[in-house]
């Protein structure tokens, strides 16, 4: 079997930053790539500020810092960036058309070796296998946010991956000191299957008036022991990334209960996608930890 040392990520987002750094930090040589540089300098800093606070709560040393951030090299160019790895790892928006677009010329440009693993957290891995030559060897990684502190990978087979792929990442998966559960693919995997009902379902009973937000959130976090209330956690994921997930699983199971609420439908348009744009449910304009109710929920 293959022993994978150098990784490519693609995407300097929120996940794709933190794939980075997770990755960086056991160890491994890391190409993050993302077309603009803005995002790039933007990702780099995050994975900084996310180290400095380690250091701060001594989980690890300046040394550990430093190492980190010298295993990560960043690129605008795609081909650049995947020469000579073993492994890459797609954390792009979700969208099966980008996506389809990423791993065909991936396929293209990867050596024949190479694993194609996606991030996605609802779409189909057997259709991004199928836009490739080597559907044996395309597989899902869905990684939880914040990457570095979550422990949890759905490690996600398509029709066509085979054994020993889906063997290699399970095993790269506790090399990078994370809980990996197989799962087959169907759409929103288990994860998502079952979270995103229940935070359109919240968000229904906002949008019918049951209760209002806090009320909700409330609710959930003191009867239900949970660890932020669903609104919140919508949010925190992005509007836009949840209106997308439940629009795969309605159309995926063609289900009604899976249909996205109205509401959800008119935020998004608005553009109030949650923390990423400083408001959604909440406003976040004075910063993540002083989050308020937005104005458009108080009473």
């Amino acid at each position: 079997m293959m022993k994978i040392k150098k990784v490519a990520v693609i995407g300097a987002g929120t996940m794709g930053n933190g794939i980075a750094h997770t990755f960086a930090q056991c160890g491994f040589q890391v190409s993050l790539i993302d077309v603009s540089p803005e995002s790039l300098e933007s990702g780099l800093n995050t994975v900084k500020k996310n180290l400095d606070r380690m250091v701060k709560r001594e989980k690890i040393s300046e040394t550990d810092k430093e190492n980190t951030l010298t295993n990560i090299s960043t690129f605008t160019n795609i081909q650049s960036g995947v020469s000579g790895v073993d492994l890459v790892v797609e954390a792009a928006t979700e969208n099966m058309d980008v996506k389809l677009k990423i791993f065909k010329q991936l396929d293209e440009i990867c050596d024949a070796h190479v694993i194609l693993a996606s991030n996605t957290s609802s779409i189909s891995i057997t259709k991004i296998g199928a836009a490739t030559s080597r559907p044996d060897k395309v597989i899902g990684m869905h990684f939880m946010n914040p990457v570095p502190v979550m422990k949890l990978v759905e490690i996600i087979r398509g029709y066509a991956t085979s054994n020993e792929v889906t063997t290699q990442i399970m095993q790269l998966s506790k090399e990078l000191k994370k809980a990996p559960v197989e799962v087959n693919d169907y759409p929103g995997f288990v994860a998502n299957r079952i979270l995103m009902p229940m935070i359109n379902e919240a968000i229904y009973t906002l949008y019918e008036g049951v209760a209002g937000v806090e009320e909700i959130d409330t609710v959930m976090m003191l009867g239900m022991a949970h660890p932020m209330g669903p609104l919140h956690l919508a949010d925190f994921i992005g509007l836009d990334v949840c209106l997308s997930i439940l629009e795969v699983l309605h159309k995926g199971f063609g289900n009604p209960k899976y249909a996205p609420c109205p509401l959800l439908v008119n935020m998004v348009t608005a553009g109030k996608l949650g923390l990423k744009s400083g408001e959604g449910f909440y406003d976040y304009s004075d910063g993540p930890k002083n989050k308020k109710l937005a104005q458009q929920f108080v009473k």
